[in-house]
């Protein structure tokens, strides 16, 4: 159950929202353009960050550009 500690685990890299613009789900509550994320795990297609709710979340890699 490692989504369970994600939080706590060390930084793997930051990565920058370059946009919000969502086809089907609505992302700009939980991302904001231009702000820097802390990656707390990435798989082929998603970057888990800490977002703008205090908690762990998925997205696609396609907001994101790294820093």
């Amino acid at each position: 159950m490692i989504h369970l500690t994600w939080r706590d685990r060390e930084t793997l890299k930051k990565v920058k929202c370059v946009h919000t613009d969502a086809k089907k789900y609505i992302v700009n509550r939980a991302l904001t353009a231009g702000k820097e994320y802390d990656v707390k795990n990435e798989t082929e297609e998603f970057y888990y960050i800490v977002d703008n709710t205090g908690k762990v979340g998925g997205f696609y890699k396609e907001y994101f550009q790294e820093v």
